[in-house]
């Protein structure tokens, strides 16, 4: 019997990526190729892009030239938002035989026909934009403990920094049925955790494409869909990846405060504490409502981990402006950051506004938002020492150890126990590593969680 061709998977960026490669790579294991790791030296590889910073674009330089050093004649094939923004200078990448963009992505099989390495420049199968208007599923399993379930895809948003509307279109997303029929098919695989993901899922039902273009009423809203994931059984628990603040309702937060299944954690994108800045990013909200949402969570579920999405150095983000960020942040009850370094992106406002911050100055600023994230995380873990919460257990990068999260996303260490893994189970919280991860022992499991 021939020996089965093999393919590789590298992806960079979101969970919303990781849950597409998984898709992409069970259509290869349909077509009898067999997955191998990176470093193994495959027939095939698959690079799914992000273009979210230029360090993301130069990564994909980076990843394809290792893929060629673990196998020289590999056939290599780049998917993703970057290739939807910059085909032919990913094609012109030394080693790429093929780009594919948002609409031709799951497609992949049609295109790779003899494998075999074409001289010169990649073949592009870029179209516009425009014509990635059809919702494919998706969802990941097999690489991770959870599982990362796409519930909708692409932006109608404007937001002047961000490439993600030309990269991935507009919006569109998946029904409830078919949501919650993805999400029994992976409770039926084992999995305790689904992770919801999308661009905007927080607007969900509002971009399912029907006859002659038109949009449908808003049959079914993000409310509904997370109502009827949380009847699902076999799924112990279920997290909203990121959701925006204007779309994050009292609904939404009253809902997840008396679920049983959707985890007490939010990560809510804020990109900065000043309206000045808000205003010229074109974001749909102010802090105030920002302290609204905040307080509304921290109301009902006082335990509930927060996080927050950043970006420092905007054009024209003054010393002042960014202090009145900085200070913002400072005073709201949240558990911890991600912070972005403002970079230019081709073809978006912000790229020719006036005003560019230095970009040693952006630096600085990431770090001291980083110091700060590091703190508000150590006070949200501080608080809940003491305390038992269900954790997920799943493998460890350190040798001996395990890790999981607990509901609120706190981060726990124990000694390795194969018998744990892929289960939930109480624990004490104990003390903090240096590690800043939560040392923690197995509790009573009557035991309830404090809330």
């Amino acid at each position: 019997m021939a020996t089965p061709k093999t393919v590789a998977f590298y992806t960079l960026g979101c969970k919303l990526n990781y849950s597409e490669t998984s898709s992409i790579g069970r259509q290869f294991e349909s077509a009898g190729f067999a997955e191998v790791g990176f470093e193994h030296g495959a027939d095939v590889y698959v690079i799914n892009t992000c273009s979210v910073t230029d360090f993301a674009d130069r990564k994909c330089r980076n990843i394809v030239r290792q893929a060629l050093r673990h196998s020289p004649h590999a056939f290599v094939a780049v998917v993703g938002c970057y290739a939807q923004l910059k085909p032919e200078e990913i094609a012109s990448i030394p080693g790429v035989d093929l780009v594919l963009g948002a609409a031709e992505k799951f497609r992949i099989l049609d295109f790779i026909e003899d494998l075999s390495k074409a001289p010169g420049k990649g073949m592009v199968r870029a179209g516009e934009v425009r014509e990635a208007k059809d919702f494919v599923n998706a969802f990941s399993f097999g690489d991770r403990t959870r599982s990362f379930l796409k519930v909708q895809d692409g932006c109608d948003y404007k937001c002047t920094f961000c490439t993600i509307p030309q990269a991935r279109g507009s919006s569109r997303s998946n029904t409830v049925e078919s949501v919650v029929a993805d999400a029994r098919q992976i409770a039926a695989m084992g999995v305790k955790e689904i992770v919801l993901t999308g661009v905007n899922i927080g607007d969900f039902g509002n971009g399912t494409e029907i006859i002659e273009g038109l949009k449908p009423k808003k049959e079914a809203l993000f409310i509904d869909l997370i109502r009827a994931l949380d009847e699902v059984e076999g799924i112990e628990r279920f997290r909203i990846s990121s959701i925006e603040p204007n779309l994050c309702t009292d609904e939404i937060i009253e809902f997840v405060a008396t679920s049983q299944r959707f985890a007490p954690h939010f990560h809510i994108p804020l990109q900065s504490g000043n309206n000045k800045q808000l205003a010229q990013m074109r974001r749909r909200y102010r802090r105030e409502l920002y302290t609204e949402r905040v307080a509304k969570i921290k109301a009902l579920m006082p335990h509930c981990c927060i996080g927050v999405d950043v970006i420092v150095g905007f054009p024209g983000e003054t010393e002042e402006d960014f202090l009145e960020t900085y200070r913002f942040i400072q005073e709201l009850d949240i558990s911890y950051l991600h912070v972005f370094t403002y970079s230019e992106r081709a073809n978006t406002p912000a790229a020719d506004m006036p005003d560019a911050v230095p970009m040693e100055e952006r630096k600085r600023r990431n770090r001291m938002l980083g110091i700060l994230s590091e703190k508000k995380r150590r006070a949200f873990y501080e608080q809940h020492l003491g305390e038992a919460r269900p954790v997920l257990f799943e493998h460890s990068s350190a040798a001996g150890l395990m890790s999981g999260f607990t509901d609120n996303y706190i981060k726990v260490e124990m000694p390795f126990d194969a018998a744990l893994l892929n289960s939930i189970r109480y624990v004490a919280l104990e003390n903090i590593e240096n590690s800043g991860q939560v040392r923690v022992s197995l509790a009573e499991e009557t035991l309830q969680p404090v809330l």
